[in-house]
């Protein structure tokens, strides 16, 4: 009974004993055959020899006017095209793989940073551009995901960049987002259109603690030291986004970025712009230092291209 060898004993045969065979069994003649892949018709028969020579066993009965598959060949019709699609596979994930445009990219992202609509436009393009390459999302604080970033659990991170930059890394700032003022609508000074930092020098203030987010933070306090005064806090949200809901509880007065107030809406609040004095509060997309991903540096490109839109 003629056999055939397993795909594992494939080792040494090239790819071009593959497309010869294919030809040959699609053509059902020689002389056709080497025509098509471009040789002459004496090297294709001995390539040919040579695969059957590796497999063992004939692969074609040679006829007067042309050539059959053998069993042996019939039954490896099936396994060379599949082998010859993989290849093709393989070079295309490839030259996909070069231009970065498969395999992972890992983003980390801030809380209050998401609400900045500018971040899941980013990753929305950067998924419409490469469908191929998996992203998968990380949410932390500023601190933790600079350190994931250090310790290559993440490729790129959204975070809110302090006055100094972290080392070791590269950083592209956003444009500064302003702030606003959140009120309970009860609130005398809730019908005012706009308001100064120092009209809430009294207020009991609803903040965010400084480890969910240490450069919020210290740009809220300082802002207010300028301002002449030193808030008096109450109470601490779990997270910026949640702030609005303790105003609208009665709990105190609260400033957060204007992304938030765009996008969070709370019954019983309001948000007043900040004249004067204010917190500013900044976006930035950090990498490691000297990156060599692909994929890593399309995001990035794509960011600062999108960041000064």
């Amino acid at each position: 009974m003629e056999k055939i060898a397993s795909i594992a004993f494939f080792t040494d045969m090239e790819l071009r004993h593959i497309r010869y065979f294919l030809a040959v069994a699609e053509e059902r003649n020689f002389t056709r055959a080497a025509k098509k892949v471009g040789i002459g018709q004496p090297p294709l028969s001995q390539q040919i020899r040579a695969l059957e020579d590796e497999l063992e066993t004939p692969l074609f009965h040679r006829l007067s006017r042309g050539a059959e598959l053998t069993s042996a060949g019939k039954a490896f019709l099936p396994e060379a095209l599949s082998i010859l699609q993989q290849a093709e596979r393989a070079k295309h994930v490839a030259l996909l793989g070069a231009k970065g445009q498969v395999g992972q990219l890992r983003v980390g992202f801030t809380s209050s940073a998401i609400f900045r609509p500018i971040v899941p436009a980013i990753v929305r393009a950067f998924h419409q551009r490469q469908p191929e390459v998996e992203l998968s999302l990380a949410e932390n604080d500023t601190t933790q995901l600079l350190q994931l970033l250090a310790e290559n659990k993440v490729d790129v991170t959204f975070v809110r960049p302090g006055r100094r930059n972290p080392e070791q890394v590269d950083i592209y700032r956003f444009k500064d987002e302003s702030s606003m003022a959140v009120l309970a609508s009860t609130h005398p000074l809730a019908k005012r259109r706009a308001i100064r930092l120092s009209a809430l020098s009294k207020e009991p203030f609803v903040i965010f603690p400084r480890t969910a987010g240490a450069s919020l933070f210290d740009e809220v306090i300082g802002s207010c030291h300028r301002s002449g005064f030193d808030p008096v806090i109450v109470h601490e949200a779990p997270q910026i986004s949640s702030a609005p809901n303790l105003v609208s509880a009665g709990l105190g007065v609260s400033i957060v970025p204007a992304s938030i107030a765009a996008q969070i809406k709370v019954e019983g609040v309001v948000y007043l712009p900040i004249v004067g004095e204010s917190p500013v509060f900044g976006l930035a997309l950090v990498t490691r230092l000297k990156e060599k991903s692909t994929a890593v540096q399309n995001f990035h490109r794509l960011a600062a291209a999108r960041g000064e839109e």
